[in-house]
């Protein structure tokens, strides 16, 4: 999927945007790499992470995203021989190189005019706008692969060919593999190109080999997973459970309100506060009208016989399909997993312009992006939005907010009092990274119980639960986005009635909404109350 990506420019070039990819990357990595801290999503991959390391499968033996992001991590993990967080974001940081390094090629091969340091400077500031947008480091992930997706179709677009329909299908089936998502997308972007190619060029194979050589592609590329269905026991059954629930769902994501910039109240806030928000509404705009123009700006130049930059019109068949990444749920980090084609076309678009009106564009383009989003980096919000706690984690000394140092501590004081040697515990719905900082394996296999499951689901969990007999139950009794049917009680009723009658409620004044249970089981003094923290 890489190579092709990666070489296209030759080794010289090749080499140039890599090291100037390494070394923003590791700039970026000293500024904010022991910074930030969260239980949350970045936990959520974590704890997979070391499941792997531990010998488990992802989807059949706990809950998780598709399986190709755990085993670039957990190799990783295993190289360095530590499966603390700073490997994580270390194994990360290298994912995230190659993601800047093929971005930056696409720029390149569309510039011309002045060369040399212009160029340099050029490609740095394009660097730039691509790591603000990579704010959510644990989604490195899928804003890299949209971006080697774009580099495919523009290969694909460039010099059409058996080998490269073929290609282009293999790096499809490779995306599926880190996110089932990526690999829809790829297909819808690949066939949009594929019909635009036989449109407008004369080009060969014909439409149904192509059709074809894609399709063969897309199997061979994601061949690893489907053998990896058949042959290990029980991941094929869990993976189409998996599938099943995201119809039964309906959606692929808890969905939010779109936050368009009309929507910003500029009299109830200061403009510092409200213009960023102003702008992440602006996006949300742009995203949309940047893909339907991109599109139909590249079938009006192929209906005229005019040439369009390969790397626009892959950026310009992927624009919409990550659209929909952005929209699933409409918040900024969302925005900033959906927008990488955008950035890329509009870098790749400003990159062929004179130099006057490419460093005012891109330039613009930077100043935008810094304005609405960088905010959200944790070394800004360590440095100006307040100051960090530092704590160790997984041996590392690592900076985060206060609140997020105070359920740290409460979670390892807790473990300590009533889940010692070893023994489980259950967080629940939202701190899966609670068992990677202590180093327990879950005794349920829903890490992250946002959605409704039905009686079915929730008696297996209560088996579970029987079987494993946690220490202490947390329950994180807020409302998720405001809606009460996303509290656990509701969302799992039969699993938060089986807690009721079977933990006895530890009192916590610092913050209701933390519902701590310990095991009514003799042994279990819950009249001595929290641990000195």
């Amino acid at each position: 999927m890489l190579m092709p990506l990666l070489q296209t420019n030759g080794k010289s070039l090749l080499l140039k945007h890599v090291a100037l990819s390494s070394i923003l990357v590791l700039a970026t990595f000293l500024w904010e790499g022991n910074k930030g801290y969260s239980l949350w999503d970045e936990g959520y991959l974590w704890y997979g992470s070391q499941r792997v390391l531990a010998g488990e499968v992802p989807i059949r033996d706990f809950m998780a995203y598709d399986p190709g992001r755990y085993y670039w991590v957990a190799g990783f993990m295993a190289l360095f021989g530590d499966h603390g967080i700073m490997a994580l974001r270390v194994a990360l940081a290298l994912f995230q190189v190659l993601g800047v390094t093929v971005g930056l090629g696409l720029v390149a091969r569309s510039a011309k005019g002045a060369a040399g340091k212009t160029d340099i400077l050029y490609l740095t500031l394009s660097a730039l706008v691509v790591l603000i947008w990579m704010f959510t480091r644990h989604k490195v992930f899928d804003i890299s692969v949209s971006i080697f997706l774009v580099g495919t179709l523009s290969l694909l677009v460039a010099a059409p060919s058996a080998r490269r329909y073929l290609l282009t299908g293999i790096a499809v089936g490779i995306a599926a593999i880190i996110g089932r998502n990526h690999g829809v997308y790829g297909l819808v972007g690949s066939l949009g190109v594929t019909l635009w190619l036989h449109a407008f060029s004369e080009t060969k194979p014909g439409l149904v080999k192509s059709c074809c050589l894609l399709a063969a592609g897309v199997v061979l590329g994601f061949l690893p997973l489907l053998l990896a269905l058949f042959l290990v026991p029980g991941l094929g059954k869990a993976f189409w459970e998996s599938v099943k629930f995201i119809f039964e769902q309906g959606a692929t994501n808890l969905p939010l309100p779109v936050p368009w910039p009309w929507k910003v109240d500029f009299s109830a806030h200061p403009f510092t506060a409200a213009f960023p928000n102003f702008l992440v509404g602006i996006f949300f705009i742009v995203v949309l009208t940047f893909g339907a123009a991109a599109l139909a700006w590249s079938i009006y130049q192929g209906w005229k016989g005019k040439p369009v930059q390969p790397a626009f019109v892959g950026a310009a068949f992927m624009a919409l399909p990550y659209a929909h990444f952005a929209f699933s749920r409409a918040d900024p980090s969302h925005l900033a997993q959906g927008i990488a084609p955008l950035v890329l076309g509009a870098l790749v678009f400003t990159a062929a312009r004179p130099v006057p009106s490419r460093w005012l564009l891109a330039g613009g383009l930077f100043a935008m992006s810094a304005c609405a989003v960088l905010r959200f980096h944790p070394g800004w919000q360590c440095a100006v939005v307040e100051k960090c706690v530092e704590l160790e984690i997984s041996g590392n000394r690592i900076e985060m907010d206060g609140r997020t140092a105070s359920d740290v501590a409460l979670l390892r004081g807790l473990a300590k009092e009533y889940a010692g040697n070893g023994r489980s515990f259950m967080a629940a719905p939202f701190w899966p990274g609670s068992y990677a900082l202590l180093e327990r394996r879950s005794p349920v296999w829903e890490i992250y119980p946002v959605f409704s499951r039905p009686a079915s689901f929730q008696e297996a969990e209560i088996s579970r639960l029987q079987a494993e007999r946690p220490g202490f139950i947390i329950i994180i009794d807020q409302a998720l986005d405001g809606r009460a049917e996303y509290l656990y009680g509701n969302s799992h009723p039969l699993v938060y009635q089986f807690i009721l009658e079977n933990y006895e409620r530890l009192d916590y004044p610092e913050n209701p909404t933390y519902k701590i249970y310990l095991d009514r089981r003799p042994g279990t003094d819950v009249s001595a109350g929290l641990p000195q923290r």
